[in-house]
């Protein structure tokens, strides 16, 4: 993979740097199981996979990764809705305080950005499923829908509140975050619901 992947120059003109790929012992994996691949991609098949690095890096992350299908297992989010995604997480000081880049897969197909913020909590006891807020685009485009056996590109950059967010290339979400839901920071990460991957996960050192 070419340094393409998050090496871009954004709207405001400033450059974003190549990647660095991220193997399994650079995760903290906090809920579910990634493996190895003898190619050295990582495989999940669990129905909830959360994991974060265990170093610091820009907020600018790719996952490149193929759908397999749904999960053997099935758990529903707290909502009670089941829903098939991959996303990134972005600042991701703890479970209960981070921004998530998520690419829903079923029931509807889209890129989805929510801030997670509860101050003074940091453990899902704690927390739960609370504090979070949808953040709506100052622009947006359609994404691929994603089929079992088909690769796609999910990466964002966050430059100080202005998230852009790419889907297969294409620029599917732009928008500005609150900076008052922003007083936390924290390292980057992935996350998945109810859908097999195999994946390699991208940083801008």
């Amino acid at each position: 993979m070419g340094a393409g992947l998050i090496a871009c120059v954004t709207r405001s003109g400033t450059a974003v740097g190549a990647p660095t790929r991220i193997g399994r012992d650079g995760f903290d994996v906090t809920s579910g199981v990634v493996r190895i691949l003898p190619d050295a991609r990582l495989r999940i098949e669990g129905p909830e996979v959360r994991a974060v690095l265990r170093h610091r890096t820009a907020p600018a992350a790719a996952i490149r990764f193929r759908y397999l299908g749904p999960t053997a297992a099935t758990k529903p989010l707290a909502s009670g809705e089941v829903r098939r995604q991959i996303g990134l997480k972005l600042r991701a000081q703890d479970t209960c305080n981070l921004v998530y880049v998520m690419w829903h897969i079923e029931p509807d197909a889209r890129i989805a950005v929510s801030i997670k913020r509860n101050p003074g909590q940091r453990t899902h006891v704690e927390c739960g499923a609370h504090g979070y807020v949808t953040i709506r685009p100052q622009r947006s485009a359609p994404v691929a829908a994603v089929r079992a056996g088909s690769a796609h590109t999910l990466r964002a950059v966050l430059q100080a509140e202005t998230l852009a967010v790419w889907a297969d290339g294409l620029l599917a979400w732009e928008g500005s975050l609150p900076p008052k839901l922003l007083d936390f920071d924290g390292p980057v990460g992935l996350r998945t619901d109810n859908a097999a991957f195999e994946l390699e996960f991208f940083v801008d050192e």
